[in-house]
C-alpha cells in the first residue's frame, strides 16, 4: 500500500502536534516533516518530498501564500491551506497561486484525513460556501466563448466536453457515465487536460475557467459557455 506523505506547516507547535496526532491512526498517511514558517517549509520540502503540504496562511518570515506560490511553481507537492477563518480574499489568492483547496482548522479529524487523501490523488477540495463565493466573485466578468481562449486551442472536442464537466464538479465516474466512456479513458483525458492547460488538479481547472471568463453562473450548474459545434479536433 502506497502511503501519502504529508508535511505540516504552522507557526504554532501545539497546532502541529495536534495535526500530527490526527494522522497517527491513518495507516495510509505518514507525516514526513514539520515547519514553523514558509522559509522552513520551502527548504524542508526538498528533503521530505511530501505528496501534500498542509499550509497555514499567517506565519512569520514567509507567509503561507508566498510559500504556496513557490512550492506550486513546478512539480512540487500539492498544497492544502489551513485556516481558522473563512477569509475570501486570502483563500482566493491561495487558489490562484496554486493551492489545491483548503480546510478549516476546526474541521473534524476524519474530514482532514479524507481531504489529504482526495488532494493526493488529484481531486480538488472546495467547500460549497467557497464555490458559491468564487462564482459570485467572477460573475461580473463578461463570458467569452470557449474557442477564443488561446489555452484551449489545443484541446480535442472530447477534451472540451471533459473540461466542461470538470468545472461542473463531476468526478471521473460521473464523466464516464455522462459521456459513455470508460473510467480509464476519462482519466487519460483529464491528465491530458492538466498538461495542456498547465494545471495540476481539478481546483486549478475551475480557477482557469473563472480567470478566463468561461464561467456563466446558473443554468443548473452548466457553467461553461457553449463552444461552436465545429470547435476542437477529434477525440
Amino acid at each position: 500500500m502506497k502511503r501519502v506523505r504529508i508535511a505540516i506547516v504552522d507557526d504554532q507547535p501545539l497546532v502541529r502536534r495536534g495535526l500530527r496526532a490526527t494522522f497517527e491512526d491513518a495507516a495510509d498517511v505518514v507525516v514526513v516533516g514539520e515547519a514553523g514558517n514558509g522559509v522552513e517549509a520551502v527548504r524542508g520540502v526538498e528533503l521530505w518530498r511530501p505528496d501534500v503540504v498542509l499550509m497555514d496562511i499567517n506565519m512569520p518570515r514567509m507567509d503561507g501564500l508566498e510559500a504556496t506560490r513557490r512550492l506550486c511553481g513546478g512539480v512540487g507537492p500539492r498544497v492544502v491551506i489551513l485556516t481558522m477563518y473563512d477569509e475570501d480574499e486570502l483563500l482566493f489568492e491561495a487558489l490562484r497561486v496554486g493551492a489545491s483547496g483548503f480546510v478549516l482548522k476546526d474541521s473534524s479529524p476524519e474530514l482532514l484525513v479524507e481531504a489529504v487523501r482526495m488532494v493526493a490523488v488529484g481531486e480538488g477540495l472546495l467547500s460549497p460556501s467557497v464555490t458559491r463565493r468564487l462564482i459570485a466573485e467572477f460573475a461580473r466578468r463578461p463570458v467569452v466563448p470557449v474557442g477564443v481562449v488561446p489555452g484551449l486551442a489545443g484541446l480535442t472536442e472530447r477534451e472540451v466536453d471533459v473540461f466542461r464537466l470538470l468545472v461542473r464538479g463531476c468526478r471521473n465516474e460521473d464523466i464516464a457515465r455522462l459521456l459513455v466512456l470508460g473510467e480509464s479513458t476519462v482519466k487519460s483525458h483529464v491528465q491530458h487536460l492538466y498538461q495542456k492547460l498547465g494545471v495540476r488538479d481539478r481546483v486549478q481547472v475551475v480557477i482557469y475557467a473563472y480567470e478566463n471568463g468561461l464561467v456563466q453562473p446558473g443554468c443548473d450548474g452548466d457553467f461553461i459557455n457553449a463552444a461552436p459545434a465545429s470547435y476542437g479536433g477529434r477525440a
